[in-house]
């Protein structure tokens, strides 16, 4: 249950501003390239001026945001992080005026993801290709392109206005386009009907949609796929939702979705059925020759971070139904039943296949092939980006096109690390291995690479303080990479800005948890009348999803306020090999509970946190540790649950099928033991639950179907707790449009105004929160 709302994913915003001092005391509020940022009238304790923000696209210059922890530096002074200037003005924390508002965030932001590239070929140039996704056109998601050398960072929407790039495969999608082997055609899953459409591109950029390749629009759902080298067939993973009838009444929709790898033909929309007779597939891909097809499976009760299997198929006789069945398929890696096999790839040149596995403890590169393989590459890291196996169509490592060299990344400390190696030669290790960061001007956080030509990489990533962008950048040139796309266009001063601080925490059981510490930071504003500030612990989704240092405007939104917040990396997080991320099973509403209940104590303990202010918020499976720690603990004063669980056994009975039996490994077998479930339900546990809970959830949500919310939300009623819901139409498991975004997170905001007794919040919106 990962978190997709868009404006903690979103890639994100960035304000080039300009800042003066002016007397003008009855500017009510002023428009910033088209938002307007509220400003509250004097009060007492606030100045009788006020600054005025150009957006002038003037840069102000960059921050990395470095900071490590030193357990000798965490003292009870607050204000350490604000400038030592005499001219601030004093108010109290969570009330300081801030130009970091909801329409700020959404106002011409987009969500970068999907990175592809087409390399050169002779003297043409590399075409980059990325989705965009827009909160103000409706949440949609556009196709992009650029040719950095001729069109310089300038770029074009490649999909027609009318598109909505998105597929829902395993509900999280992923992988929903397919470049061609030339530039002239494009693959890509249409939302409205989930068909693959084939879009002929024009000199110009432009495009036009033509008569969709796949038959049965709303039946099939179709992802992650690769093109034959004579663009004749697409090989892809495909869900049928539908059951025919044995009546011959025809199809009827199922909760039994039938996953399975298929060849379209491109020509007809005709399919031929490549592999199934298991639950789940993923990554299908083709050798150079295009002689075998591999591919990752998986089965019920298994996720594909649990265990998963790499099988290779050939492709001589792929008509004949018998070689279908994956049983049939041969057995490269998973062989145990209790190993991740993920992210496979065959090297262009060697014909060799690579695939990343955790059977050493960290998801590490392997080679196929030998009695025993062995890691190429191992490091005590985890590749495979941040959230392996929650979307289609992931890739953490590859090859360049030129040389055929290793690029990979993989996080250490909070940073990323960007490896290119030579891993051509089939009898031997990775050699010449160059390891680049931010001290080769790297962005700190890499959440993608893509090669180009001429040894050329494409990037996506961030800093604490930058917004995710698309950047160009050659490991022989000692340049910094060059900016094709921000995901805005503007951005924040340092002086608003808080840098992340990792820190390490004593949790039960005598182990150890991580998470980001975010001090308030408003160097305009201080606090000399309270101790400490008001804390927002976060929570994040999965839960085997992690935290991560890239700017994000949603955390700055509250820390510019006086807000203290921690981003905890709790049991069960990726990113720490695969003891810690199997710290959850079976414990589920129980360690990762005690996690972010002893982060929130461990800032208390030293006086960066208010225990009496202090709240929590999560998104999806954050949202069920929110909810179990409101009602197990009595740590937090007020919590809001994002489209979370609070009955585990409605759950189990009425999500999807990716996570149908995901519960099996984190609580245990249901119905078999529902006693457990019901003892970590929160719903069942109402009477123990005494603070305020703000719930927020999408209509048409079906990983947590709404009625978890309003049940919930009752339950609160009935008990005379102080609660508030809202649901959103027309959103499903995340929050994609402008409006919706941006009234989640001032909801937030004015629910703990309320609770909290904060006064004089400036712009704060009104809302009615029951039994308060």
């Amino acid at each position: 249950f990962p978190s997709r709302n868009i404006y903690h994913t979103m890639h994100r915003i960035n304000f080039h501003l300009v800042i003066y001092t002016t007397t003008i005391t009855t500017l009510s509020s002023f428009s910033c390239h088209g938002f307007i940022l509220p400003h509250s009238s004097p009060s007492p304790s606030s100045p009788s001026s006020s600054r005025l923000f150009s957006a002038d696209d003037v840069n102000i210059g960059n921050n990395n945001g470095e900071s490590d922890f030193d357990m000798d530096t965490m003292t009870s002074s607050t204000t350490s992080s604000t400038s030592t200037s005499s001219s601030f003005y004093d108010k109290p924390y969570g009330t300081w005026p801030s130009p970091i508002t909801s329409k700020a965030i959404t106002a011409g932001t987009v969500r970068l993801s999907g990175l592809s590239v087409l390399p050169a070929r002779g003297d043409d140039d590399d075409a980059v290709y990325w989705l965009e996704g827009r909160p103000n056109e409706g949440g949609r998601t556009v196709l992009c392109r650029c040719r950095p050398s001729s069109d310089g960072p300038s770029a074009v929407d490649v999909t027609p206005a009318e598109s909505n790039v998105r597929t829902r495969v395993h509900e999280y999608g992923g992988g929903a386009v397919v470049l061609g082997r030339e530039e002239t055609e494009i693959f890509y899953s249409e939302f409205a009907g989930q068909r693959v459409c084939r879009l002929i591109v024009d000199d110009n950029g432009g495009g036009r949609v033509g008569v969709p390749v796949s038959v049965e629009g709303d039946r099939y759902r179709y992802a992650d796929g690769v093109l034959s080298r004579d663009g004749s067939t697409v090989y892809c993973i495909r869900e049928d939702h539908l059951i025919d009838s044995e009546e011959g009444g025809g199809a009827t929709p199922s909760k039994d979705v039938v996953n399975e790898i298929v060849a379209l033909r491109v020509s007809d929309g005709s399919m031929t059925v490549v592999a199934t007779g298991n639950d789940f597939y993923s990554n299908p891909r083709l050798n150079p020759e295009e002689t075998e097809l591999a591919y990752v499976t998986w089965n019920h009760p298994n996720m594909p971070w649990d265990a998963t299997e790499l099988r290779v198929r050939p492709l001589a006789n792929e008509d004949g139904q018998d070689d279908a069945k994956t049983s049939n398929h041969r057995l490269v890696a998973g062989h145990d039943g209790d190993t991740s096999v993920i992210q496979p790839l065959y090297h262009p040149h060697t014909g060799m296949l690579y695939y990343l596995s955790d059977q050493s403890g960290y998801y590490n590169l392997y080679r196929a092939g030998g009695a025993r393989p062995s890691s190429i590459l191992p490091v005590d890291s985890d590749f495979g980006g941040t959230s392996p196996g929650w979307t289609l169509g992931q890739q953490g490592f590859r090859f360049l096109p030129d040389d055929g060299r290793l690029v990979a990344h993989y996080p250490r400390d909070g940073r990323s690390v960007l490896l290119v190696a030579d891993v051509r030669d089939p009898d031997k290790p990775a050699v010449d291995i160059a390891r680049y960061d931010t001290h080769h001007g790297l962005p700190r956080t890499i959440s993608d690479v893509v090669p180009g030509s001429h040894g050329t990489l494409y990037l996506l990533g961030a800093g604490p303080a930058t917004p995710p962008a698309i950047y160009r950048w050659n490991p022989s040139s000692p340049s910094s990479p060059e900016i094709l796309r921000s995901s805005s266009k503007v951005t924040f001063p340092d002086s608003l800005l808080s840098t992340p601080t990792r820190i390490e925490f004593p949790t039960s059981g005598g182990l150890t948890s991580f998470g980001y510490h975010y001090p308030p930071k408003n160097d305009r504003y201080r606090c000399t009348t309270e101790s400490s500030p008001p804390l927002l612990v976060k929570a994040h989704g999965g839960p085997t999803s992690c935290a991560s240092t890239a700017y994000d405007p949603s955390i700055q939104f509250w820390t510019s306020r006086g807000f203290s917040v921690l981003d905890v990396d709790y049991s069960g997080s990726t990113g720490y090999g695969k003891d810690y991320r199997r710290r959850l099973r079976r414990r589920w509403g129980v360690a990762d509970v005690d996690d972010v209940c002893a982060g929130a104590a461990f800032l208390a303990q030293r006086g960066l946190a208010d225990p009496q202010r202090s709240c929590i918020d999560g998104r999806s499976a954050g949202g069920f540790t929110v909810l179990g720690a409101l009602t197990f603990r009595d740590v937090f004063r007020a919590g809001t649950s994002s489209y979370g669980i609070g009955d585990l056994t409605a759950l189990a009975g009425d999500t999807h099928k990716f996570e149908s039996r995901y519960l099996d490994g984190l609580v245990g077998r249901y119905p078999e033991e529902e006693e457990l479930y019901r003892q970590r339900s929160p719903i069942e546990h109402v009477e123990k639950l005494s603070c305020p809970v703000l719930i927020l959830q999408g209509e048409e949500d079906r990983v947590v179907p709404p009625n978890q919310a309003r049940k919930m939300h009752e339950a609160l009623l009935t008990k005379g707790i102080p609660t508030c819901l809202k649901v959103y139409e027309g959103e499903q498991h995340g929050f994609r449009k402008a409006e919706n975004i941006e009234d989640a997170l001032d909801r937030e905001l004015a629910f703990y105004g309320k609770v909290f007794g904060m006064e004089g919040i400036p712009g704060v919106m009104e809302i009615e929160v029951d039994n308060l």
